[in-house]
């Protein structure tokens, strides 16, 4: 029940009791108004003049006496319980107009006082959907608590978009601070190694190093990835799931190859919306997470499809048998199935926590089952893009 259904009644409640009170209260005084009163009806004798002028005199217990006090008992009762009906009718039918009147004040009073709260719901809706830190309430009103209200929650949405800011400043310069060495360190080792004088140790020790720095690169990469995937996606365009899944199973048919592992399409239409390069890198981590842990003669099947109002894409492939236990670890950052914490070759280990972050950024989410025959099942659920309905 809403606030202003609840203050509309409330309003309502308070008349209707208030109203009844008075009710009862008027309903006993006209009723001991009109109670009995034997210095009215029963005096010592009654005097009466009949139409023709003549006064009659009838004494107490005679019996025109009698016969007057009778009558006018009988008008008494009949008067009263006459106005007593009127009483109740009429103050029963002024008591529901006017709860029904208090009901329609309450509402209006409602509207007017709760109309600047629902501008503050309706802008923190807009905010939560589309996270645009820059839009505010900006509420003119007078300075009373809901000004204040609102007051705190545009200095609050300041707060965060400066935060926003300075995280996306930090990424930026991170990217190209981490990354600038690792490329000098890169191309210093392939010229050391490529030179006609270099022996054999020297060219071992380069190689080894060119492996532990592309896993530094894979690292820092990761680690800029899910810290861009973490912050919200303001760019919302519509795009075909399907589209960036052929595009990433295109790319990895080279390295399916030489894994030997077989890779299966069913790609229909999910049209969605988001950012596509960050999709695209879920996408292209959840394919290389199934070539990658998977054994010779494996396969990988990846689908995509529309239900309702999501899109879906299904990842799934061959391999070990994974404990049900362990399928909320392979979300974490830097945890592997199996105890595989070392091996560089396979990744830094935070391919399956940028895809949770980036679905979690579109509005979607991430589930994953074993397969009976071994392997993995990973679920990606998006919003659909209602446009194309």
């Amino acid at each position: 029940m809403s606030m202003r259904m609840r203050f509309s009644l409330a309003c309502a409640g308070v008349f209707l009791l208030l109203s009844s009170l008075v009710l009862v209260v008027a309903y006993f005084v006209v009723r001991t108004g009109l109670e009995y009163r034997a210095s009215v009806l029963t005096p010592d004798r009654i005097e009466t003049t009949r139409t023709d002028g003549a006064v009659m005199n009838a004494d107490r217990f005679s019996d025109e006496y009698e016969f007057a006090r009778d009558f006018g008992m009988k008008v008494r009762a009949t008067y009263q319980r006459s106005t007593l009906d009127d009483v109740r009718l009429g103050g029963a039918i002024a008591v529901v107009a006017g709860t029904a009147a208090a009901f329609g004040v309450g509402w209006r009073t409602a509207d007017m006082v709760l109309r600047p709260l629902r501008k503050v719901t309706e802008t923190a809706r807009r905010v939560a959907q589309s996270h645009d830190l820059t839009e505010r309430i900006g509420y003119d009103g007078p300075r009373d608590e809901v000004k204040e209200l609102t007051g705190i929650y545009d200095t609050m949405l300041d707060r965060l978009a400066r935060s926003f800011d300075g995280q996306r400043r930090f990424v930026a310069n991170a990217s190209h601070e981490l990354r600038t060495p690792l490329t000098i360190n890169r191309t210093l080792v392939d010229v050391a190694v490529r030179r006609p004088d270099a022996t054999e140790d020297v060219k071992r020790l380069g190689e080894s190093l060119l492996l532990v720095n592309a896993r530094h690169e894979r690292l820092i990469d990761g680690l800029l990835a899910l810290a861009e995937g973490e912050q919200a996606v303001l760019d919302r365009r519509p795009f075909d799931l399907a589209d960036v899944a052929e595009h990433v199973l295109d790319q990895a048919a080279e390295e399916a190859a030489e894994q030997q592992v077989r890779l299966h399409r069913l790609l229909d239409p999910a049209p969605t919306l988001g950012e596509a390069v960050l999709v695209e890198r879920l996408v292209q981590n959840l394919v290389e997470n199934a070539i990658r842990h998977n054994h010779a003669d494996g396969e990988v099947w990846v689908t995509t499809r529309r239900r309702a109002e999501r899109v879906e894409l299904v990842v799934a492939n061959s391999g070990l048998q994974v404990p049900p236990y362990e399928i909320e670890t392979i979300f974490q950052p830097f945890r592997r199935l199996h105890g595989d914490r070392l091996r560089s070759e396979r990744g830094s280990g935070l391919g399956l926590s940028i895809v949770r972050v980036i679905a979690d950024a579109h509005g979607g989410w991430v589930t994953a089952s074993p397969r009976e025959e071994g392997g993995l099942t990973i679920s990606v659920e998006l919003p659909a893009d209602q446009g194309t309905a």
